[in-house]
């Protein structure tokens, strides 16, 4: 837990850095986007299927549909978007972390290629969803609890959230070991429950895939400083 708390405070640090916020700027724009051009892909279907059906709302009724359909698709999958959008700018985030607190780090990462991230975005993305859809029927038989459904979600998506963020920095260092991430479970879960915990924030949800990027960059390289110095056993 100490080392998540550190960890989220030197990322918060660094949110002001250049390097880091223009990936903010990327990441909310492409995000934002992505959902706009949702709702227009919406609109569109909902405009031929009125046509087809010899049924139309005048436009208005069909662009409040998209809205609607698009505001829930926003509330359910933000995480899935923005983590995926974030996937091809982590190298960026990892860089200028790695480049102000742990040079010698920096000097040893290996750049992802291109495809590589396109590669890593899609397989987060994918598992996101297939995770999330697998939460469902469980979300589903706790639905009358009403906070049983938000606490589903919030611990399948700190799991997916804690390996992810980590991963992008653990991919620039692994020298071929992909699965070997060096971050404890308890970690990964307490850093991913926290970011998706701010993902759940209006306004603090368009920084937080960034930040937790950060922060998750700084928990790897805690862990290979340790265990370069022998405090951390992976055996």
């Amino acid at each position: 837990m100490p080392q998540v708390i550190s960890a989220l405070a030197k990322a918060i640090g660094q949110l002001l850095d250049p390097a880091v916020l223009r990936v903010v700027v990327k990441t909310v724009v492409v995000t934002v986007l992505a959902f706009i051009a949702f709702a227009w892909a919406l609109y569109a279907a909902f405009i031929w299927v009125g046509t087809e059906m010899s049924w139309s709302a005048g436009g208005w009724g069909e662009a409040a549909a998209a809205v609607i359909v698009t505001i829930l698709a926003a509330w359910l999958l933000f995480r899935v978007i923005a983590l995926a959008v974030l996937q091809f700018f982590a190298d960026e985030i990892v860089e200028a972390v790695e480049a102000r607190h742990y040079p010698g780090a920096a000097a040893r990462a290996t750049k992802l290629p291109f495809r590589r991230d396109l590669a890593n975005s899609l397989r987060g993305a994918g598992r996101a969803l297939a995770f999330n859809a697998l939460a469902l029927p469980v979300a589903a038989v706790l639905f009358f609890t009403a906070i049983g459904p938000a606490i589903v979600f919030l611990l399948v998506n700190a799991v997916l959230l804690g390996r992810e963020l980590t991963d992008m920095a653990w991919l620039r260092h692994c020298e071929g070991n992909v699965d070997g991430n060096p971050v404890s479970k308890f970690e990964r879960l307490t850093l991913g429950g926290a970011i998706a915990g701010l993902m759940l924030v209006p306004f603090v949800n368009l920084i937080a895939p960034v930040l937790g990027a950060a922060a998750g960059t700084h928990l790897t390289q805690s862990c290979l400083i340790r265990r370069e110095t022998g405090e951390l056993d992976l055996a």
